[in-house]
């Protein structure tokens, strides 16, 4: 199995994990929010459902990025995977406007403070989603997914929401007569947090659909593992960008110049082969052969 089926199932199975946990705490939030009273549980319910949507939508995307390159996408399918990050942002943005709507209505209609034992259970939600972000992000930096990282932000997002209501209910059982409406500001807070992660989320995905390099240690990397192979003198242009799990990489080495094409060829085949072998993530790589003039040495100088 290559690299990149390696993440893909990793990233898939990180998926299916949140999407199970989701629907057994929108279930638990959804129901003590309605019995104890408390809209900020509530909206964390509501969340929680968008996070089970959502990550069907990760789950897809995973699956689309995942699919071989074909006649009509010779460099694969990798870009469904931001697409895919990109439809969770939006729908983050959705429900935190949901929420807010609905708290503003809460908090101009009078009603009683939330019951105690929500606490209990957003307690226990705040530790179970807390402990969930940090094995799916840990899952997608080692797979260097940004769906993946954004299902995982979509947790921390989650944990968030929660610890908000804890501290807004908190707020209305200690405060007492005067304080009921803190629990519907805490879930006002807490959406106002779900659009600044979503704002954020939706940056690094506009950042990988245009190509923006990622970042320059991987360069960094290339260009030592290049330099080791014999008849490399130095390298010039290294360009990457990252199409889902892969990392495509244009790279320009130089040689003598009194090399015949043969075996510049091989020196570039041989470099292609030493950075597959020594960064899996680099999938494809285009090798630019140049002769080692003024300028190549300027230029090697220049990069070093």
């Amino acid at each position: 199995m290559g690299q990149a089926r390696r993440s893909l199932q990793s990233g898939i199975k990180s998926t299916i994990l949140g999407m199970v946990v989701n629907i057994v705490l929108a279930a638990t939030k959804g129901i003590a929010g309605v019995v104890g009273n408390s809209y900020a549980l509530i909206a964390d319910a509501i969340e929680s459902v968008s996070d089970v949507l959502t990550s069907g939508i990760v789950l897809l995307g995973l699956k689309m990025a995942g699919k071989p390159a074909d006649s009509n996408h010779p460099y694969g399918h990798g870009k469904f995977e931001p697409l895919a990050a990109g439809m969770v942002a939006l729908m983050l943005l959705g429900a935190a406007i949901v929420i807010a709507v609905e708290s503003i209505q809460e908090i101009r209609t009078p009603h009683h403070a939330p019951a105690g034992f929500t606490l209990v259970v957003l307690g226990c939600v705040i530790v179970v989603k807390e402990l969930l972000f940090r094995r799916v992000v840990g899952v997608g930096e080692e797979i260097q997914s940004t769906v993946v990282k954004a299902d995982a932000w979509h947790h921390r997002s989650d944990a968030v929401t929660s610890l908000a209501a804890f501290v807004g209910i908190s707020i209305a059982l200690l405060g007492g007569e005067g304080y009921e409406s803190a629990d519907d500001c805490a879930a006002l807070i807490a959406a106002a947090i779900i659009v600044v992660n979503a704002l954020l989320l939706l940056h690094k995905v506009l950042c990988e659909l245009v190509d923006t390099a990622p970042s320059p240690d991987i360069a960094r990397d290339i260009r030592a593992v290049a330099s080791r192979v014999a008849g490399v003198q130095g390298t010039h242009k290294c360009h990457v960008r990252k199409v889902g799990f892969d990392h495509f990489v244009d790279l320009d080495i130089l040689c003598d110049p009194q090399l015949t094409i043969r075996e510049g060829h091989e020196i570039a085949h041989n470099v292609g082969e030493a950075l597959h072998a020594a960064l899996p993530l680099v999938t494809r790589v285009l090798v630019h052969v140049e002769p080692v003039d003024d300028y190549g040495r300027r230029s090697r100088d220049l990069y070093a």
